[in-house]
């Protein structure tokens, strides 16, 4: 009865939940080169986001946070028909918002209005990118900010052993590159030499447009065409992709004098065009709320355990907690994945799951800007925007064989970082295990 009664929820659920941009027919132009995609938003909202292809991929590790700062400084260095304070007056009078940020895999230069402010913020947007200033006054404080930042974010224990976890995992790689960089880089970083490198990367190849606002095409197709006037085509521009597997258990240590103990590890998930690649997804959102189930509510070890599945041009499955018995948590741990190696998920945790997961995605994405950025991230990084509408279908499809075979598949070897008091921890129970059984060792 009980799983009756959640299907029965799912397809209420699927039938009526109609995200905004589902309702009005998306399309894609391409204007002297790039693609513009525009989703009609059925508002008075305008949401522009440009991206710029290569995040992590378009420097070297010397120079990590360079891409950063040159997206902040895109509106907090001026443009050369407006200083710093009168760009951002002009934005504050019609309360629009214009900004640069980057990730690893892309940066993007974003702007929201109402519609009867676009021609006038427009502008603005189109010289921020085209015409930015690069003050060398207004570089510093920018500089000076990053790196308050970068040591705020340092105090923070959980935002310090994931950059130590993907540092120790992704050696090697450019995923252990930090878009946010480094103090002592970022110090050494002139406006000059930040603005010759966003000139390196400001290129029609690399670039993507997506529009989510009720605006006529021909509208767009002249806005977008005068601002790319005086941006170069450049080479053409592949983001490249890695597949990420850990062959042996691995143990890395840090002593840090902290209240708890923190544990991240790191191990194997789907390339981004792997067929079972939302099984496993919607596999470790299940596994997540088991982890937490077992960590905290039955054993106590952690305030608040986490699993995901973190996705982009290396997709890889993480687990994280701050105890003050990592021994006792790695024990709970095995034992966990052990056991859902070998029983699976049910049929009930699943359709619960698909309710829960498509549910918070319409829900995240009633607003112009999420639809932009879920629109851009699946062009960017599945070569295919149009799977930002079709989700709902992807996920209904999913069996219960699908993810219990995509875990399987998946989770194994770890890498494993640890930041706290060394003499609380026992390294061996990381790298060897503490499942002995032959017909089922952890990690295999």
């Amino acid at each position: 009865m009980k799983r009756n009664m959640i299907m029965l929820l799912f397809v209420a659920a699927t039938s009526i939940i109609k995200p905004a941009f589902a309702q009005n027919k998306a399309y894609e132009i391409t204007v002297d080169g790039v693609k513009v995609i525009v989703q009609p938003s059925g508002n008075d909202i305008v949401e522009i986001q440009t991206i710029i292809k290569g995040g992590v991929q378009n420097y070297s590790a010397d120079k990590i946070g360079i891409e950063s700062l040159a997206m902040t400084a895109l509106t907090e260095c001026g443009t050369v028909n407006h200083d710093k304070n009168s760009f951002k007056d002009a934005l504050d009078k019609v309360s629009a918002e214009l900004y640069g940020t980057t990730n690893k895999d892309y940066a993007v230069i974003r702007m929201n209005c109402i519609k009867t402010d676009f021609d006038d913020v427009w502008k603005l947007y189109a010289e921020a990118i085209t015409q930015p200033r690069f003050d060398t006054a207004e570089f510093k404080k920018i500089k000076q900010d990053a790196i308050n930042n970068l040591k705020q974010n340092e105090s923070q224990p959980d935002a310090a052993i994931d950059k130590m976890a993907n540092t120790v995992a992704f050696a090697g790689r450019d995923y252990a590159k930090d878009p946010r960089g480094t103090a002592a880089i970022i110090e050494k970083l002139t406006a000059a030499e930040t603005k010759a490198y966003y000139q390196s990367i400001l290129i029609r190849s690399r670039m993507v447009v997506v529009i989510v606002a009720d605006l006529d095409k021909s509208v767009i197709e002249n806005k977008v065409k005068t601002m790319l006037s005086g941006i170069k085509q450049g080479q053409p521009y592949t983001l490249k992709k890695s597949f990420f597997r850990v062959y042996n258990n691995t143990f890395s240590a840090e002593p840090r004098d902290l209240a708890t103990n923190y544990i991240e590890g790191v191990t194997s998930g789907p390339q981004l065009d792997a067929p079972d690649f939302y099984s496993f997804m919607v596999s470790m959102r299940i596994f997540a709320q088991r982890h937490f189930l077992d960590i905290r509510t039955n054993n106590g070890l952690s305030y608040a355990p986490q699993a995901w599945f973190s996705t982009g041009t290396t997709c890889v499955a993480k687990v994280a907690v701050s105890t003050t018995q990592p021994d006792k948590y790695i024990h709970v741990f095995d034992r966990l994945v052990d056991s859902t190696k070998t029983h699976g998920f049910t049929a009930a945790e699943l359709a619960d799951m698909k309710i829960t997961f498509l549910t918070g995605f319409y829900y995240k994405n009633e607003t112009n800007a999420a639809q932009a950025s879920s629109i851009a991230a699946n062009e960017v990084l599945h070569d295919d925007w149009k799977r930002s509408l079709t989700l709902i279908d992807d996920i209904k499809k999913i069996t219960l064989d699908d993810i219990n075979t995509a875990f399987r598949n998946y989770i194994g070897n770890t890498v494993w970082v640890y930041q706290g008091d060394p003499k609380k921890v026992t390294p061996i129970l990381f790298t060897n295990g503490t499942i002995k059984r032959a017909d089922n060792p952890v990690g295999q």
